[in-house]
Protein backbone atom coordinates (compact mmCIF):
# COMPACT_ATOMS: atom_id res chain seq x y z
CA UNK A 1 0.00 0.00 0.00
CA UNK A 2 2.57 2.33 0.74
CA UNK A 3 4.58 1.82 -2.30
CA UNK A 4 1.26 2.57 -4.68
CA UNK A 5 0.40 5.60 -3.32
CA UNK A 6 4.33 6.45 -3.54
CA UNK A 7 3.97 6.34 -6.98
CA UNK A 8 0.47 7.75 -7.82
CA UNK A 9 -0.50 11.19 -7.99
CA UNK A 10 -0.84 13.44 -5.34
CA UNK A 11 -4.62 14.21 -6.67
CA UNK A 12 -5.19 10.38 -6.38
CA UNK A 13 -3.10 10.01 -3.22
CA UNK A 14 -6.15 12.11 -1.46
CA UNK A 15 -8.55 10.66 -3.48
CA UNK A 16 -8.10 6.99 -2.86
CA UNK A 17 -6.73 7.81 1.07
CA UNK A 18 -9.28 6.21 2.74
CA UNK A 19 -8.83 2.99 1.30
CA UNK A 20 -6.98 0.79 3.13
CA UNK A 21 -6.37 -3.23 1.04
CA UNK A 22 -3.59 -2.84 -1.53
CA UNK A 23 -5.77 -5.25 -3.97
CA UNK A 24 -8.45 -3.36 -4.02
CA UNK A 25 -6.46 0.49 -4.73
CA UNK A 26 -5.20 -1.87 -7.27
CA UNK A 27 -8.14 -2.54 -8.83
CA UNK A 28 -9.63 0.42 -8.23
CA UNK A 29 -6.65 2.06 -10.47
CA UNK A 30 -6.77 -0.60 -13.07
CA UNK A 31 -10.40 0.27 -13.68
CA UNK A 32 -9.96 4.20 -13.88
CA UNK A 33 -6.92 4.30 -16.06
CA UNK A 34 -7.59 0.63 -18.19
CA UNK A 35 -9.12 2.88 -21.18
CA UNK A 36 -5.44 4.39 -21.54
CA UNK A 37 -4.08 1.91 -23.58
CA UNK A 38 -6.82 2.36 -26.53
CA UNK A 39 -6.30 6.19 -26.73
CA UNK A 40 -2.64 5.80 -26.51
CA UNK A 41 -2.14 3.05 -29.37
CA UNK A 42 -4.27 4.91 -32.17
CA UNK A 43 -1.37 8.11 -31.84
CA UNK A 44 1.40 5.40 -31.32
CA UNK A 45 1.10 4.04 -34.18
CA UNK A 46 0.28 6.67 -36.78
CA UNK A 47 4.00 7.89 -34.86
CA UNK A 48 5.85 4.88 -35.89
CA UNK A 49 4.24 4.57 -39.31
CA UNK A 50 5.25 8.92 -40.15
CA UNK A 51 8.66 8.18 -38.28
CA UNK A 52 11.53 8.84 -40.92
CA UNK A 53 15.26 8.73 -40.09
CA UNK A 54 15.39 11.93 -42.96
CA UNK A 55 13.89 14.26 -40.91
CA UNK A 56 15.93 14.54 -37.97
CA UNK A 57 19.18 16.18 -37.37
CA UNK A 58 21.25 13.95 -35.43
CA UNK A 59 21.11 10.32 -34.75
CA UNK A 60 20.80 10.60 -31.27
CA UNK A 61 17.51 12.85 -31.61
CA UNK A 62 15.68 10.06 -34.11
CA UNK A 63 17.04 7.20 -31.42
CA UNK A 64 15.15 9.19 -28.81
CA UNK A 65 12.03 9.93 -30.42
CA UNK A 66 11.80 5.91 -31.88
CA UNK A 67 11.85 4.32 -27.90
CA UNK A 68 9.71 7.07 -27.00
CA UNK A 69 6.78 5.50 -29.45
CA UNK A 70 8.20 1.87 -28.89
CA UNK A 71 8.07 2.28 -25.47
CA UNK A 72 4.03 3.36 -25.97
CA UNK A 73 3.23 0.49 -27.98
CA UNK A 74 4.57 -1.94 -26.14
CA UNK A 75 2.51 -0.51 -23.43
CA UNK A 76 -0.08 -1.38 -25.57
CA UNK A 77 0.51 -4.68 -26.33
CA UNK A 78 2.09 -4.43 -29.53
CA UNK A 79 5.26 -6.72 -30.21
CA UNK A 80 8.55 -4.03 -31.60
CA UNK A 81 10.97 -6.92 -32.63
CA UNK A 82 15.23 -6.05 -33.29
CA UNK A 83 14.12 -6.23 -36.99
CA UNK A 84 11.40 -4.18 -37.28
CA UNK A 85 13.91 -1.79 -35.87
CA UNK A 86 16.64 -2.35 -38.13
CA UNK A 87 14.22 -1.62 -40.96
CA UNK A 88 12.67 1.09 -39.72
CA UNK A 89 15.68 2.71 -39.73
CA UNK A 90 16.96 1.69 -42.84
CA UNK A 91 14.09 2.13 -45.29
CA UNK A 92 14.03 5.63 -43.83
CA UNK A 93 17.18 6.94 -45.24
CA UNK A 94 17.23 9.62 -47.04
CA UNK A 95 16.92 9.06 -51.26
CA UNK A 96 21.32 10.51 -51.52
CA UNK A 97 22.49 7.99 -48.90
CA UNK A 98 21.16 5.03 -50.78
CA UNK A 99 24.44 3.72 -51.18
CA UNK A 100 25.31 4.22 -47.96
CA UNK A 101 22.41 2.73 -46.67
CA UNK A 102 23.51 -0.64 -48.63
CA UNK A 103 26.37 -0.22 -47.12
CA UNK A 104 25.13 -0.60 -43.69
CA UNK A 105 22.96 -3.29 -45.20
CA UNK A 106 25.95 -5.49 -45.64
CA UNK A 107 27.30 -5.57 -42.45
CA UNK A 108 23.92 -7.76 -41.50
CA UNK A 109 23.39 -6.09 -38.11
CA UNK A 110 21.59 -8.37 -35.91
CA UNK A 111 20.98 -5.49 -33.08
CA UNK A 112 19.57 -2.29 -33.58
CA UNK A 113 21.81 -0.94 -30.86
CA UNK A 114 24.95 -2.33 -33.38
CA UNK A 115 23.39 -0.25 -36.14
CA UNK A 116 22.70 2.86 -33.90
CA UNK A 117 26.36 2.78 -32.25
CA UNK A 118 27.71 2.83 -35.94
CA UNK A 119 25.71 5.61 -36.93
CA UNK A 120 26.98 7.78 -33.86
CA UNK A 121 30.41 6.64 -34.86
CA UNK A 122 29.89 7.55 -38.38
CA UNK A 123 28.01 11.16 -37.47
CA UNK A 124 31.13 12.35 -35.00
CA UNK A 125 33.80 11.70 -37.49
CA UNK A 126 32.15 13.89 -39.66
CA UNK A 127 31.28 16.73 -37.47
CA UNK A 128 35.29 16.58 -36.47
CA UNK A 129 36.34 16.48 -40.54
CA UNK A 130 34.21 19.29 -40.95
CA UNK A 131 35.38 21.61 -38.07
CA UNK A 132 38.80 21.23 -39.00
CA UNK A 133 37.67 22.16 -42.89
CA UNK A 134 36.18 25.55 -41.46
CA UNK A 135 39.08 26.06 -39.43
CA UNK A 136 41.50 25.86 -42.31
CA UNK A 137 39.79 25.60 -45.34
CA UNK A 138 42.07 23.46 -48.08
CA UNK A 139 45.24 25.58 -49.89
CA UNK A 140 45.46 27.89 -46.92
CA UNK A 141 48.46 26.68 -44.50
CA UNK A 142 50.01 28.94 -42.15
CA UNK A 143 53.13 30.57 -43.42
CA UNK A 144 56.15 31.07 -41.13
CA UNK A 145 55.00 34.24 -38.71
CA UNK A 146 59.00 36.30 -38.56
CA UNK A 147 57.96 39.39 -36.35
CA UNK A 148 56.71 36.97 -33.62
CA UNK A 149 59.52 34.70 -33.80
CA UNK A 150 61.90 38.03 -34.01
CA UNK A 151 60.14 38.90 -30.67
CA UNK A 152 60.39 35.75 -29.10
CA UNK A 153 64.13 36.24 -29.16
CA UNK A 154 63.87 39.52 -28.49
CA UNK A 155 61.86 39.00 -25.32
CA UNK A 156 64.92 36.50 -24.33
CA UNK A 157 67.32 38.99 -24.46
CA UNK A 158 65.66 41.70 -22.60
CA UNK A 159 65.39 38.53 -20.24
CA UNK A 160 68.95 38.12 -20.03
CA UNK A 161 69.58 42.07 -19.45
CA UNK A 162 67.58 42.29 -16.01
CA UNK A 163 69.99 39.55 -14.81
CA UNK A 164 73.35 39.31 -13.21
CA UNK A 165 75.65 41.71 -14.35
CA UNK A 166 73.29 44.60 -15.49
CA UNK A 167 72.70 47.98 -14.09
CA UNK A 168 73.49 48.75 -10.45
CA UNK A 169 73.74 45.31 -9.11
CA UNK A 170 76.75 44.54 -11.52
CA UNK A 171 79.93 46.08 -8.55
CA UNK A 172 78.56 43.42 -6.21
CA UNK A 173 78.94 40.18 -8.65
CA UNK A 174 82.88 40.32 -9.11
CA UNK A 175 85.28 38.48 -11.73
CA UNK A 176 82.62 36.75 -13.07
CA UNK A 177 80.60 39.54 -13.61
CA UNK A 178 83.56 41.33 -15.64
CA UNK A 179 84.53 38.00 -17.94
CA UNK A 180 80.21 38.66 -18.94
CA UNK A 181 80.64 42.42 -19.16
CA UNK A 182 83.76 41.44 -22.02
CA UNK A 183 81.29 39.20 -23.70
CA UNK A 184 78.79 42.20 -24.15
CA UNK A 185 81.29 44.76 -25.09
CA UNK A 186 82.55 42.79 -28.00
CA UNK A 187 82.38 44.40 -30.92
CA UNK A 188 79.39 44.13 -32.98
CA UNK A 189 81.20 43.71 -36.25
CA UNK A 190 83.41 40.53 -35.33
CA UNK A 191 80.37 39.12 -34.18
CA UNK A 192 78.41 39.80 -37.14
CA UNK A 193 82.05 37.42 -39.11
CA UNK A 194 80.59 34.81 -37.20
CA UNK A 195 77.33 35.09 -37.92
CA UNK A 196 77.67 35.39 -41.41
CA UNK A 197 81.04 34.74 -42.33
CA UNK A 198 80.53 35.46 -46.40
CA UNK A 199 78.97 38.80 -46.06
CA UNK A 200 81.40 41.58 -46.88
CA UNK A 201 82.51 43.97 -44.13
CA UNK A 202 81.23 46.81 -46.18
CA UNK A 203 78.12 45.26 -46.68
CA UNK A 204 77.71 44.48 -42.88
CA UNK A 205 77.98 48.01 -42.32
CA UNK A 206 75.80 49.10 -44.88
CA UNK A 207 73.34 46.60 -43.24
CA UNK A 208 73.92 47.26 -39.74
CA UNK A 209 73.48 51.11 -40.10
CA UNK A 210 69.50 50.43 -41.70
CA UNK A 211 69.07 47.65 -38.80
CA UNK A 212 68.38 45.28 -41.81
CA UNK A 213 69.00 41.42 -41.57
CA UNK A 214 72.36 40.31 -43.13
CA UNK A 215 70.55 36.81 -44.78
CA UNK A 216 67.86 38.52 -46.37
CA UNK A 217 67.42 42.15 -46.01
CA UNK A 218 63.98 42.65 -44.77
CA UNK A 219 64.01 44.63 -41.76
CA UNK A 220 62.75 43.90 -38.02
CA UNK A 221 64.25 40.60 -37.27
CA UNK A 222 68.43 39.43 -37.23
CA UNK A 223 69.94 36.95 -38.73
CA UNK A 224 69.49 34.08 -36.21
CA UNK A 225 65.70 34.73 -36.09
CA UNK A 226 65.40 35.24 -40.01
CA UNK A 227 62.75 32.49 -41.67
CA UNK A 228 62.96 33.89 -44.93
CA UNK A 229 62.49 31.23 -47.87
CA UNK A 230 66.23 30.17 -49.07
CA UNK A 231 64.56 31.22 -52.79
CA UNK A 232 64.48 35.05 -51.51
CA UNK A 233 67.79 34.72 -49.77
CA UNK A 234 69.36 33.65 -52.53
CA UNK A 235 68.16 36.29 -54.83
CA UNK A 236 68.69 38.72 -52.15
CA UNK A 237 72.42 37.71 -51.79
CA UNK A 238 72.77 37.62 -55.69
CA UNK A 239 71.44 41.18 -55.46
CA UNK A 240 74.84 42.46 -53.53
CA UNK A 241 77.17 41.22 -55.85
CA UNK A 242 75.78 44.17 -58.64
CA UNK A 243 76.59 47.01 -58.19
CA UNK A 244 73.81 48.02 -59.95
CA UNK A 245 71.70 51.02 -58.31
CA UNK A 246 68.57 49.58 -58.57
CA UNK A 247 68.99 46.60 -55.74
Amino acid sequence: LIFLRHHIDDGLKYEYLAVKNPLELWKNLNDRFAHLKSVVLPKALNDWSQLRFQDFKTVSEYNSTLFKIVSQLKMCGEVITEDMLLEKTYRTFHASNVLLQQQYRLHEFKKYRELIGSLLIAEQNNELHLQNHENRPTGSAPLPEVNATSSHFGGRGRGRERGRGSGRNQNFLGPRNNNSMKWQNLDTKQRQKWRNPGQSSNDEQTQNRKGNCNRCGMEGHWYRACRTAKYWVDLYQASLKKKDKRI
